[in-house]
């Protein structure tokens, strides 16, 4: 996996309507090339790649985190409406504050904890059940989907615009000034979350099992509400909300590895995988047009969401 991710890597840095060869790169690297390349290398598409693996990552992650708290397969961040949510409250700062960098970042977070918080509010009866959850979820998304569909159609034309664009989810066009504090917050709350993990996976075994080797459940629960909302509207403030990576990067490293538990490093390469070769994708199948990355992951994840309910249903028939 991390040489398929290398070679995206490089691919990512090559391509373009501005070839850059492995000679270009290494000229770069030693100051021999000062021109076009080097720009189109290190301040265009490096930032926008890296933005690709990281975010790739930290979605990921969400959706594994509460794939295991809601021990649902479905249980992902962009099902629950916690992507929703962090995008209604991204879009009111976009609509109400200006947008921003620190203002979308602070309102996708915002916005994705008060969800978070009515969801399992709202789902909660004496313990955290993970169907009702997601039915509670599915709910509230579909409210705030309603929500955000009036803020548009209310804003100001060119603004609405903007925000229809952002909304879709894209990496394109990401400069350092974006790419950097996003890089950096998001390592940082990935860091905070990895070492929750490994009580994660005495939490897959079972109520009862969790308990009996020390894990404090509820305090646990409430950690992975609070880890996944951050990495999920962290992400979702830099590129719009990006759907299904989330919800197929946990499954699909699942199936690769054969592991029944989450592996977090294999969840975030393949998050990882899965949105860096869909940006190039959408950047490059067509000639002369590039699409949002989230354009190709919705349709991607809407065949694999299909897949899987028809799975779950023949499993439980």
């Amino acid at each position: 996996m991390i040489a398929t991710l290398v070679i995206l890597f490089l691919a990512a840095l090559s391509l373009g309507d501005v070839q850059v060869t492995m000679a270009d790169m290494i000229a770069v690297l030693t100051g021999q090339e000062t021109g076009l390349k080097r720009l189109v290398l290190l301040s265009w598409r490096l930032p926008q790649t890296l933005c690709a693996i990281i975010i790739g990552a930290a979605l990921a992650l969400a959706g594994a985190i509460f794939q295991t708290l809601t021990r649902n397969p479905l249980g992902s961040p962009d099902v629950i409406g916690f992507s929703t949510g962090a995008y209604t409250g991204a879009l009111m700062s976009l609509l109400f504050f200006g947008g921003g960098y620190a203002a979308l970042a602070a309102g996708a977070v915002g916005g994705g904890l008060i969800t978070a918080i009515v969801v399992t509010l709202l789902a909660y009866r004496g313990g955290l059940d993970g169907f009702r959850l997601v039915i509670v979820g599915i709910g509230i998304s579909a409210l705030l989907t309603s929500l955000n569909g009036y803020l548009l159609l209310t804003a100001r034309v060119e603004v609405a615009r903007a925000a229809s664009v952002w909304g879709i989810g894209s990496l394109s066009g990401l400069r350092w000034e974006q790419a950097a504090p996003t890089a950096v917050l998001l390592i940082v709350a990935i860091a905070a979350v990895l070492p929750m993990t490994r009580s994660m996976h005495q939490f897959e075994l079972g109520d009862t099992l969790a308990i009996g080797t020390g894990v404090a459940l509820e305090r646990l629960r409430w950690g992975m509400v609070l880890g996944g909302v951050v990495l999920v509207a962290l992400a979702t403030a830099v590129t719009g909300p990006i759907a299904f990576v989330a919800l197929a990067a946990p499954q699909i490293a699942r199936r690769i590895t054969g592991a029944g538990q989450t592996q977090p490093l294999t969840v975030m390469l393949t998050g990882s995988i899965v949105l860096l070769a869909s940006d190039l994708i959408a950047m490059h199948a067509i000639p002369g047009i590039q699409l949002p990355v989230g354009v190709l992951t919705v349709c991607v994840g809407g065949v694999y969401l299909v897949w899987l309910l028809i799975s779950e249903t023949r499993k439980k028939a």
